[in-house]
């Protein structure tokens, strides 16, 4: 089982930047493609960033390629979302997620308790 931890989030001006951290325990989270989703008020939850095992593999959503980057740090059982370039549509709650499937949308087992991200026009 894969518990997880989100931090990073807060208010930041149009234009600014965050970094999202995502904290698993169990010694299984290298076996796991990590996610990051987003749910903004009023909308469903969307993908944003998704990234292998290995950490080699990489696949962003359309609205967030050039501004966002996601990595892992398999030794230290974190998994980080890089965030340039904020707009105020990118204010959402965002989720990390662990999948036993890399790029299979419907196989997140695992997810976070969510960490607001709010940006200011």
């Amino acid at each position: 089982q894969v518990q997880l931890v989100e931090s990073g989030g807060g208010l930041v001006q149009a234009g600014g930047s965050l970094r999202l951290s995502c904290a698993a325990s169990g010694r299984t989270f290298r076996y796991y493609a990590m996610g990051w989703f987003r749910q903004a008020p009023g909308k469903e939850r969307e993908f944003v960033a998704t990234i292998s095992w290995s950490g080699g593999i990489t696949y962003y959503a359309d609205s967030v390629k050039g501004r966002f980057t996601i990595s892992r740090d398999n030794a230290k059982n974190t998994v980080d979302l890089q965030i340039n370039n904020l707009k105020p549509e990118d204010t959402a709650v965002y989720y990390c997620a662990a999948s036993p499937r890399f790029r299979d949308s419907t196989a997140y087992e695992y997810w976070g308790q969510g960490t607001q991200v709010t940006v200011s026009s």
